[in-house]
């Protein structure tokens, strides 16, 4: 069972999410918010395995909420549920280790796809928000990273690092690695770890917009 908190500053929303994932017998919703603070004080009673959590709400907004759920709460998993028009949050928020993004309108199979990939460990990025997470990252960066700058990157990385990088990118947990390149699962967490070290990155969310920008 999978215990999932809503955060939405609309009702309406949060209702039909809701209504999806009553229909899942392996979902269980142990609770709602209005903006990041409620959903901040909710988590000092309920412990979720996962949030579906908007972007932009009052009060709190979805990024400082994530920032301070992965400061207090390291094992609850964030989703980012976002519109298009969204693009000055959606890197702020990776960068404070959001686990997911996903477009408001998604289906309710890629919804619960995605709470079950976050959940196993694995990353979560809607295709149709990758374009947008790039254009973000280049424009808080305030640094458009060139292809021989990228290449420099990428020679720090030994084949099997690369190899990892991919996968991770493709949104595998650290168990599909597993199984993919015939490693154990610490072989796997230590790779992942010494590729965000010597990318300077934070989260497998980065990972997968640097291997988008890179083109690997």
């Amino acid at each position: 069972m999978i215990n999932v908190i809503v955060a939405d500053d609309q009702e309406l929303v949060r209702e039909g999410i809701k209504m999806i994932l009553s229909l899942y017998e392996e979902i269980n919703i142990l609770g709602e918010a209005e903006n990041g603070k409620q959903l901040i004080m909710l988590l000092e009673k309920l412990q979720p395995d996962v949030i579906l959590m908007d972007v932009r709400m009052p009060i709190m907004d979805g990024v400082e909420a994530t920032k301070i759920i992965k400061e207090k709460y390291k094992n609850v998993k964030v989703i980012i549920l976002t519109t298009f028009n969204e693009d000055e949050y959606i890197f702020k928020a990776i960068k404070n280790r959001a686990d997911g993004y996903l477009l408001k309108d998604a289906g309710s199979e890629y919804i619960i796809k995605a709470i079950k990939s976050v959940y196993n460990g694995a990353m979560l990025l809607d295709p149709e928000v990758t374009v947008k997470v790039v254009k973000a990252f280049n424009l808080i960066t305030n640094e458009k990273q060139s292809f021989d700058n990228l290449k420099h990157k990428l020679d720090v990385l030994t084949p099997r690092e690369i190899d990892v990088a991919k996968l991770v990118a493709q949104g595998k947990s650290n168990k599909d690695i597993c199984k993919i390149l015939f490693l154990t699962e610490g072989t796997v967490k230590n790779y992942v770890t010494r590729v965000l070290e010597k990318l300077e990155l934070n989260s497998r969310t980065e990972l997968a917009v640097f291997v988008s920008q890179a083109g690997i």
